[in-house]
């Protein structure tokens, strides 16, 4: 791949992963344009009364399943006294304040479609692009830019797989997909089948509960049900989602997470006396994370129904023969297909049911590296850190700062992780990525030289090490030190818990204090398991240790 100056970028999409692109252009000296169809920011997070074609559609009531400090992105973090679990006017609120601070808006085209992406004449030499985009007039517009990032995310075109629910055109009652539901309006006092037991199936189910005659929920494999509480009412993301347990993924087998978290799970709702159990061990898929359907289902509100076999008129035939008739609306949960109509055909290279990007976000097909996806991944974690730390890999690669490999070694890399995700994930044409949220940032932080290094902490900053391994891992952690460093990244670790209880201070109370004894015994089996983990790993597996150690190196820049 030969070396090219790139200095014009298009950016495709204003949402989360655009307006972190935007920004990661301008650090590194080059000259965003934002194409963004409709007329305001936000991609998913910009509620519409009417879901428009080609865009991305919410419901009026939801409210994010990540905790605030988990989803922000590195270096703005998100008002203290805002809640934990953010509706989205709030979201939308916060994207527009981070546009404004650093000064996005002027970038941004609203109202205006990018129809086509299409390589310049003198691309071989140049590796240019030629867009073509259109008003909201019908005014059509060609540009030439040095690169492209594709930010339009993979919330947009509704899977509908009417063929697979035969008799459904004889259905005398209302259906939808849930990129349709806005609300339980249309719903008091229905009869309501819900297809598809995911985080808006879910969420959908109990909000038509409250108001619907009867809710049945229809699903094909079943869910793992995880809570945003987690003990002691800290979000569990911040609970569960640190350095010191990623340490222990990676030292013990997948299969003792599973047992142990199932265990957990099945402690607070027996998943087969609910009759949620699915087929998949609890890491295998991302879960669901609801806290109100349990509750719904042991109060009769919603009731859990296998895989639909048939649709005869009124009514619903499910595959163990059982029957709900007079059904009013079903609500087809069921995902969606992702697509990238505006870009060349021979433009993605196919793996798998997944588009085979180089680690996510490159094309690892073409002649230069001036074609990047960003946001374009799904992990238990929000897309906004990920994004971000995309966006300053592409932007350092576009500025020739980091090389990409050969094409195929590209390739190769490409095919490797298809053969991982589908060893270690349940995967479909519908859900054809997943990775590990920890490991892939760290992954993308290794490209820009950006990865926190523990070794080094606990010798130059004990406090802040204790931090970044034991508690959860915000994005502030890549800001440390590397390229765009930020000066406010330690406070911003210092004082995340600050952030997250600040909203909850509503009643003053004299606070508990923490005995002595408490903190002894948490001392003492803290250092019990952790030698008893280095015994069995010096003299059982003796490659793993070592190896831990070469990733917490400082790295060089």
């Amino acid at each position: 791949m030969g070396s090219i100056m790139v200095h014009r970028v298009a950016v495709i999409g204003a949402g989360p992963s655009g307006l972190t692109s935007i920004k990661a252009c301008l650090e590194e000296g080059m000259e965003p344009t934002c194409f963004e169809s409709s007329d305001d920011m936000g991609g998913l997070w910009k509620f519409k009364e009417v879901s428009e074609p080609n865009r991305a559609s919410i419901y009026r009531s939801l409210t994010i399943n990540i905790s605030k400090e988990m989803m922000c992105y590195s270096d703005f973090p998100i008002p203290s006294d805002y809640p934990n679990y953010m509706h989205h006017s709030k979201i939308l609120k916060y994207f527009r304040m981070y546009a404004d601070h650093f000064k996005l808006l002027k970038y941004i085209r609203f109202q205006t479609l990018v129809k086509s992406v299409r390589k310049a004449p003198d691309y071989s030499r140049t590796g240019r692009w030629e867009v073509l985009t259109e008003k909201r007039d019908g005014h059509e517009e060609r540009h030439v830019f040095d690169a492209v990032i594709c930010c339009s995310g993979h919330y947009t075109y509704p899977n509908l797989p009417l063929k697979d629910f035969p008799g459904i055109e004889t259905f005398e009652g209302k259906y939808l997909h849930s990129w349709d539901y806005k609300g339980p309006e249309d719903m008091y006092g229905k009869r309501v089948v819900v297809i598809g037991i995911g985080n808006s199936g879910g969420d959908i189910a109990v909000e038509t509960s409250r108001v619907a005659e009867q809710v049945y929920m229809s699903t094909r494999r079943g869910a793992w049900i995880i809570r945003q509480v987690s003990d002691n009412g800290v979000p569990v993301d911040m609970k569960y989602n640190t350095r010191f347990v990623h340490i222990l993924f990676q030292l013990f087998p997948i299969n003792f997470f599973n047992w142990f978290g199932e265990k957990k799970l099945n402690a607070m709702y027996d998943h087969t006396m609910y009759a949620l159990k699915p087929k998949h061990r609890l890491f295998s898929q991302i879960p669901v994370i609801n806290d109100d359907l349990p509750m719904k289902i042991l109060s009769g509100a919603v009731i859990i129904k296998p895989n639909v076999k048939e649709i005869c008129g009124c009514t619903v035939v499910f595959d163990d023969g059982s029957t709900v008739e007079k059904v009013d609306t079903i609500v087809f949960a069921t995902g969606y297909n992702y697509d990238f109509p505006y870009l060349p055909k021979n433009a993605m290279y196919k793996s798998g049911h997944r588009a085979g990007l180089y680690k996510h976000v490159f094309p690892p097909t073409l002649e230069h590296p001036t074609l990047a996806v960003v946001g374009f991944i799904h992990a238990l974690g929000a897309i906004m850190p990920q994004a971000e730390m995309q966006a300053r890999w592409v932007t350092r690669v576009f500025k020739g700062h980091k090389k990409l490999p050969s094409s195929q070694s590209m390739i190769k890399a490409v095919e490797n992780d298809t053969k991982n995700i589908e060893k270690s994930y349940i995967v479909s044409k519908l859900t054809p990525l997943q990775v590990d949220f920890v490991s892939y940032m760290d992954e993308i932080a290794g490209e820009i030289g950006v990865r926190p290094s523990l070794l080094w902490l606990f010798f130059t900053d004990y406090p802040l090490f204790k931090r970044v391994l034991w508690g959860p891992i915000t994005a502030y952690q890549y800001r440390l030190m590397g390229p765009g460093k930020w000066e406010g990244a330690r406070r911003a670790i210092f004082t995340q818990f600050d952030r997250m209880f600040q909203p909850l201070k509503t009643r003053k109370l004299e606070p508990e204090q923490p005995s002595t004894a408490r903190r002894l015994v948490k001392m003492s089996l803290t250092v019990m398991v952790g030698g008893a983990a280095i015994y069995y790993f010096h003299t059982r597996k003796p490659d793993v240790i070592p190896t831990l150690l070469s990733n917490m190196r400082p790295q060089r820049v």
